[in-house]
């Protein structure tokens, strides 16, 4: 990590180390420069000002750790002290562009977010309409771009394609167009899982045991303390696989995956996507788009050092940038702030809400400018249904809720019972491209003999939210359907059978390995649902039931409330039906949380293994639990191996240090550390990224037998000092405690580690990192 200096004179810098010379040693001013090149290079000014301090200074964090909130809120205190102290001009520049920056970035990546949405809604367009046929003027032209000046825009379905002298079927057969759908979904979804396959990573394992069904047993056969399990070996994770929004949920709560936000990351994903919604699977780009501007966020971060060297400071700015992923997606800009806010981030102060904002409202301005739905609008699915409900509705509402919450919970079960059971087979688990072809084979099949269910899933909410009263949508093949004197029921057959294919469809297709989100699908399944409904009730548009059947669903499954009203009614413009949907979404989430606490993404949290803590259910689980925080304390062997008792000259050997190390590594959690303690007490806490570091390059000239210095201040020549990494004011807890507290402490304040001490005494018991209370628990779930 490169050191941004701030500076002007060199003699301001701190001095970190002392040295003598003698005959196996490098000169002392050659040590003086070599072990500060050595700092300088890995820790950036901010930190070297906190060497001084009680908080000690910190490397950038490594791949799947927890982010100090508290030491980077410190940090990031020491940078503004610094900036705004300095008077000259230059830095009343600097102190005037880092005031703004943050507002700077999120115009950024509001505008950037919107070009690749458009780029992706554009490709999807002319990708998907590929299965039916081509324009004859413009085989990159999507068929409603190459029909809009021969045919009105009512929601076209294969049945009025021929109507449009410019685009040209495949074959006007039916099994031959079936057959031709058929293959070209098959060779979409391979080249969307291929490109999928390009971002595969291998991660450290989250947590020694975390995530799997059984414990690791010691040698008397008794169950291993958690961290100090065996080392597994990692696991292997495609980065630009699934919806994205698990794992920036991760990040946003205080973990680090390496490479999910990359610019390569970006590009597969964008790409993956257009071919796998093209395919015409039981997934969205709605998910995916929040990765996308995720991405961006973490790209144009990298722009600003305010962002780029503070782990708290760049989760703010993520915080705000997905906000735009929502905006354009649907749509919503003032939706996509409430999703950010309500279903992603964990910490979000009042500046991301303002910046958010500011984020979605560029993404808006920028898509409504590009113009890919060629309408000129944001609102994605307008519809103006003129006749009010009455209280007599109120029942139906409720109704569609109690639905959408009997979807929402057999999906979220479901699916995470298949991914755990079909996704354990070897040939699918080590052939994830033959599992999207599977998925896709039987996707066209069942969805090819529906004319509700051929189309893409945005042009099905569209089909299905039609208003038959209206003059433009009367020849649509719904309104034909729905105004058959002779008996619909072949057309009501369609409903329920497109109803019971998406719960199907959607259960096997989330989480395959293409980029893909479930609130299309969602939307779909309840949008069909509630025509059905509205068969049957006549004093109203049909169009009004599919319309919150749509938010009930996705309610259910996402347990989403205020960010979806808002979302629905940026959808469709329909402001007159905020009541319905507040009834059938609040209903939708009571009954799916009757069933199962936890969303979709909440499981697929628990399916890919990341250590993510949700404070909400988390404290659920620990007032069930009725536990103390003594029931986290590592056993004594392990505080043994962590615990290091500094004598009253505070010193120690170095190759103690590097026996306690590589007893750190051989446990694998990365996020471990040594405890400093004298007669007993605790003295201060070095993570183990910092003591390896310090070992490894700071110390490299010193042999084993030299005395390290970890507490005091004064050092004396012949030294070796790291003492400028040791945290002396580590957050600690009486090991009596509520759980509750640990729980709140390490949600609410962001915290790597927590030290336990005895009642009364003071004592040090023990300490607990992030990882050990996720993996407590993950095991009061089961």
């Amino acid at each position: 990590m490169a050191s941004h200096d701030y500076q002007d004179e060199p003699t301001e810098r701190t001095r970190l180390l002392y040295h003598a010379a003698n005959d196996r040693r490098l000169s002392t001013l050659q040590q003086d420069m070599e072990a500060n090149s050595i700092i300088t290079s890995a820790v950036t000014k901010d930190e070297q000002a906190m060497a001084g301090s009680t908080v000690g200074e910190r490397l950038p964090y490594n791949d799947y750790t927890t982010i100090d909130w508290l030491h980077d809120l410190v940090k990031d205190s020491y940078r503004s002290r610094f900036i705004h102290s300095r008077k000259s001009i230059r830095y009343r520049l600097v102190s005037l562009f880092e005031d703004a920056s943050g507002w700077i970035a999120v115009s950024i990546i509001g505008t950037l977010t919107a070009c690749v949405a458009f780029v992706v809604d554009v490709g999807v367009a002319t990708v998907s309409d590929w299965k039916l046929g081509y324009c004859t003027k413009n085989p990159f032209l999507s068929r409603e771009g190459c029909c809009k000046d021969e045919t009105p825009l009512l929601g076209i379905t294969s049945e009025l394609v021929d109507k449009c002298d410019g685009f040209q079927l495949w074959s006007n057969s039916y099994y031959a167009a079936f057959a031709i759908y058929v293959a070209w979904g098959l060779a979409l979804g391979i080249i969307s899982s291929s490109a999928t396959m390009l971002t595969k990573r291998s991660l450290p394992a989250a947590s020694p045991g975390l995530g799997d069904s059984h414990k690791a047993k010691g040698t008397n056969g008794t169950n291993l303390d958690p961290a100090h399990q065996p080392v597994t070996s990692g696991k292997s994770m495609y980065m630009a696989a699934g919806s994205g929004i698990p794992e920036i949920k991760t990040i946003l709560s205080g973990f680090v995956i390496p490479n999910f936000l990359s610019l390569k990351v970006l590009i597969v994903k964008a790409f993956g996507a257009v071919f796998a919604v093209a395919t015409g699977m039981c997934l969205g780009k709605e998910g995916p788009f929040v990765h996308i501007s995720g991405c961006v966020s973490y790209i144009v971060a990298m722009w600003f050092p305010k962002y780029r060297e503070n782990g708290r400071k760049m989760r703010e700015l993520l915080s705000a940038g997905v906000a735009s992923g929502l905006s354009v997606a649907f749509g919503a800009p003032i939706g996509g702030v409430l999703f950010s806010y309500e279903e992603i981030s964990t910490y979000f102060p009042r500046k991301v809400l303002w910046r958010a904002f500011l984020c979605s409202l560029f993404a808006a301005i920028v898509l409504k400018a590009l113009n890919p739905t060629g309408t000129g609008k944001l609102v994605l699915f307008e519809t103006n249904y003129g006749t009010a409900y009455n209280a007599t509705h109120y029942l139906v509402f409720v109704l569609l809720g109690i639905a959408g919450g009997l979807f929402g919970g057999v999906f979220c079960n479901a699916n995470y019972l298949w991914s755990k059971w079909f996704r354990s087979y070897p040939i699918i688990k080590n052939n994830p491209v033959f599992e999207v072809f599977l998925v896709v084979l039987a996707t066209t099949l069942l969805q090819y003999p529906n004319p509700l269910t051929r189309e893409p899933g945005d042009i099905i909410i569209k089909n299905l939210l039609v208003d038959c009263t209206s003059d433009v949508s009367a020849n649509s093949w719904v309104c034909r359907n729905e105004a058959l004197t002779d008996g619909k029921w072949p057309y009501i057959g369609y409903l329920i059978y497109g109803t019971l294919t998406k719960l199907i469809l959607t259960t096997i297709t989330f989480g395959i390995k293409v980029p893909s989100g479930v609130i299309i699908p969602a939307l779909d399944a309840g949008a069909l649902f509630g025509r059905l409904m509205g068969q049957w009730i006549t004093t109203i548009s049909p169009g009004i039931f599919a319309m919150v059947g749509a938010a009930a669903f996705l309610a259910g499954v996402s347990r989403m409330t205020i960010s979806l009203c808002v979302i629905m009614f940026e959808l469709t413009g329909e402001l007159e039906y905020i009541v319905p949907h507040m009834i059938a979404i609040l209903v939708a989430k009571w009954v799916a949380d009757a069933l199962g606490k936890e969303s979709v993404y909440d499981l697929a949290q628990n399916v890919l293994g990341h250590p993510f803590l949700d404070g909400e259910h988390s404290l659920q689980l620990v007032q069930q639990a009725n536990a103390l925080v003594e029931e986290l304390i590592p056993p004594a062997e392990t505080m043994r191996e962590i615990t290091v008792v500094v004598p009253s000259g505070n010193k120690v050997p170095r190759r103690l240090l590097q026996e306690k190390l590589d007893q750190l590594h051989r446990r694998g959690l990365m996020d471990a550390g040594l405890v400093l303690t004298q007669n007993g007490m605790l003295q201060g806490y070095i993570a183990e990224g910092e003591l390896e570091f310090g070992l490894s390059s700071v110390g490299a000239v010193y042999e084993d037998d030299a005395e390290v210095r970890l507490l005091g201040d004064k050092v004396e020549e012949g030294e070796f000092d790291l003492g400028m990494f040791v945290d002396r004011t580590p957050v600690s807890i009486c090991a009596k405690a509520p759980m509750e507290y640990a729980v709140e402490m390490f949600g609410k304040l962001g915290l790597r580690h927590l030290v336990v001490l005895e009642e009364g005494t003071g004592r040090l018991v023990g300490v607990i990192i992030k990882k050990r209370l996720v993996a407590y628990l993950e095991g009061l779930k089961h």
